[in-house]
Order: structure tokens, then sequence, then C-alpha cells
């Protein structure tokens, strides 16, 4: 075989002829059919997060509206419109009725417990119920109708000739005995909602210990109404606004220092029908209100008009509760610890010694508390042998009436 020039100068190896490649794709047939099918499932499920419709994906019925006419008769119920539509509809959402259900969240001022209240009249369309509650707190038992008065929201107290609330309604005591020795009251706060522990108060504690009821609750006054019977004096708790307001929401109706006299006014009225025959006013919360006077003047001066006294809870240093209550001549008192602000049995016994100094040193002394099971408790077992260490447990009334005459 002769080998020409180009045959002698060509590259070894170089001689066979090339094989063309075939083009091969990166991923199989399925792999690619399972591609296609996640985004397929991807781009539905962003139309399913990111569509407005939050009922996208829902079954639906779509049933056109017809404006009715003047001589058009409602259907009878069971026909077309009553039907429950799952999907969207142009009809407007019925008002609330005044009677509808709220649930608030209270909180204690002192120790921070919180408890859901329902008020209010239940369903809406019931207009039996929601008559039912708007209706006026029915009298408590055992309240003199000459000290009553009604108002918008029911029976509020008044004085009548020389009988006011604050002296007709103060729990029994021996005050000239007060007089000469050292004395003690403890307001228990926070009661009317809830009423085991309401109840567990009242039964549990000496008749001489004050309760205090806010006016919150499915039946405040009922729970007062026991109280008294049990010989219990009750003070009237008045929600009003905290520095940290709305944050701290003490409930509906809170007095509040953006409103004007008048619309507190209205609001008072309202707490103050909610029960009878309460001796004084509480504030509930309201550091920002009692020490704000243009706010806290209109309430003391009505609270004096009505013969009602007022207890300051001492939580604020900077109330003005103090002089507004000298100027209106009311009885007033003012808290001198809050016995559970750390709900332990050594720190409630901490503070109750601490009171009983100071009811030594001072000769009155005025503690607070909530009705937690261990207030309660500790409380109740203090008090069994106050006597004997020389110190008179009397109600709050008659340490109101020790201060103001020494």
């Amino acid at each position: 075989m002769t080998e020409t020039a180009d045959d002698l100068s060509a590259p070894l190896g170089q001689d066979k002829p090339r094989r063309k490649r075939r083009l091969r794709l990166p991923f199989t047939a399925m792999q690619a059919l399972a591609v296609m099918l996640g985004l397929f499932l991807a781009a539905f499920a962003g139309f399913a997060i990111f569509n407005k419709d939050p009922l996208g994906g829902e079954p639906m019925t779509r049933i056109a509206i017809q404006p009715k006419t003047a001589d058009e008769k409602p259907a009878a119920a069971g026909h077309g419109q009553e039907s429950k539509q799952e999907g969207k509809h142009e009809a407007k959402e019925a008002p609330k009725q005044p009677g509808e259900q709220k649930t608030v969240t209270m909180i204690d001022g002192s120790t921070g417990t919180r408890h859901d209240v329902v008020i209010g009249g239940g369903d809406s369309a019931d207009k039996g119920e929601a008559a039912a509650a708007n209706a006026p707190p029915p009298v408590m038992a055992g309240i003199d109708p000459k000290l009553l008065e009604k108002s918008r929201y029911g029976m509020i107290p008044v004085v009548a000739g020389d009988l006011k609330p604050f002296n007709v309604y103060a729990a029994d005591a021996d005050r000239a005995k007060a007089a000469k020795m050292p004395v003690v009251a403890i307001l228990i706060g926070g009661l009317g909602v809830g009423a085991a522990k309401t109840t567990d108060a009242i039964m549990r504690l000496p008749p001489a210990v004050t309760l205090a009821f806010t006016p919150y609750g499915a039946d405040p006054g009922k729970l007062a109404e026991r109280a008294r019977a049990q010989r219990h004096e009750i003070f009237l708790q008045i929600p009003m606004e905290p520095y940290d307001f709305p944050d701290n929401d003490p409930g509906p109706q809170t007095l509040l220092t953006s409103l004007t006299a008048d619309q507190n006014m209205d609001r008072l009225y309202w707490h103050l029908s909610r029960m009878q025959g309460y001796a004084g006013l509480t504030n509930f919360m309201g550091a920002r209100f009692v020490a704000t006077e243009p706010a806290m003047q209109p309430i003391i001066r009505e609270a004096a008009k009505r013969g009602l006294g007022f207890f300051d809870d001492g939580s604020s240093p900077r109330s003005i509760a103090p002089q507004a209550a000298a100027s209106a001549a009311m009885p007033f008192g003012k808290g001198d610890i809050a016995i559970d602000v750390v709900p332990t049995p050594a720190e409630i016994d901490r503070a109750l010694n601490k009171l009983e100094s100071l009811a030594r040193e001072r000769g009155t002394a005025v503690g607070i508390a909530s009705a937690l099971p261990v207030s309660i408790e500790r409380i109740g077992a203090w008090t069994k042998t106050l006597s004997d260490r020389g110190i008179l447990l009397v109600p709050l009334t008659t340490a109101m009436l020790k201060s103001k005459s020494s």
C-alpha cells in the first residue's frame, strides 16, 4: 500500500473516522414529567395563598338577591331566602343588637389576676333575652326605697332627708370601743366576677370585713345581696382609667380623662345602677383618673351629693381624692397596705403583721386584698386571734369615721 505525503505527515492515531455524538438530555422522560407536575402544584398553591378570596376552594352557592318591592310580603321560613350561603354575597351584615354579649378580661390591679367576664344579654336574635339583659337590674332585698331614685339605667342612690346611704348601709360596729383602741379594716375587692370566689369570700370571712363589688358579672346584685345577708357591708368599685389605658382596660363604661364631665357622669350612673345597698364607692384601677383633678372632682362631688363615702385604694400617690373629699365634706378613707401583692402565705402574713403594727402606731390602718383562695385563708386565720392582741377588726366605714374624727 502506497502512502502519500499527507499520510506520512498526519499525527498518529488520527486516521480513524470520527463518530458522531448523540444529543443526550440531562433528565429522563419520567423526571421531566415529575418536574412539570411540581410546577403545576406550586402554581396552584401560590394562587390559593395569594388569592384575596378567603373562601377560595370552598363550595359556593350563588343566589340572586332581588330588591324587595313595597307591597312584597316576606317569604315564609324555610324558603330560599333562608338558605345558608357559604360563599360571598352582597347582603349587608345585620347591625349588632344592644343585648349582644361581650367578653371582657378583668385584671386585678394589685395581683394581676385575670378573669374573663361575659357582659350583655345573649343572642341578638332572641329579642326576649336581649330585652331582659337591657332591663334595669332588680332592686335588692333590704334596700330602703326612699334612698333610691330612677335613672335611665335603673335605680341609683340618693339622700332622703337626714338619711344617707353611707350611714344606713354601714355595718354594725362598736364605735365607742373602736374609738379607744387600735382598729384595722380590710377591704376585699374584685368581687361579683366569679360566683365561686365571691361566695367563698362572703362565707369564710368575718362580717367585719368589707367587700367591694365590680359592676360586671352576670348578676352582681344577687351576690351583693347575699353578702349583706351575711352582715358584710359592701362598696361599689368604679372602673377608672389607668396610665396604660387601653392596653390595660378595666372594662366597659370606664371613666376616662378624655371624656367630658357629662359623659363620665352618664357612665357613673350606669355603674351605680348595677346594684344597691353600698355605703360608698372605691376606684377600680384608675391611677391616671384619680390624679386628674378636672375628671375626678365631678365624680367626688356627685358621690357626696348622693350620700356616699369614697375610699381610695392608695395605689396612686398622686391621687387628688383626699383633697376633693375634704372639700365636699364626705366620709373618706385610703388604703395603707396591699396585702396580697405577692400572693404567697409567707408574704401575706408579713403584710398582715405590718398592718397590725401600723394600727398600733396610728390608731387606724386599712388593708386591701383580692379574693384569692390563699388571701381568704390567711386573712381569715389572722382575724381569729386579732382581738387577743389588743386590736379590733372593724368595717371600713367605722375606720373612715375614726380617721375623720382624729
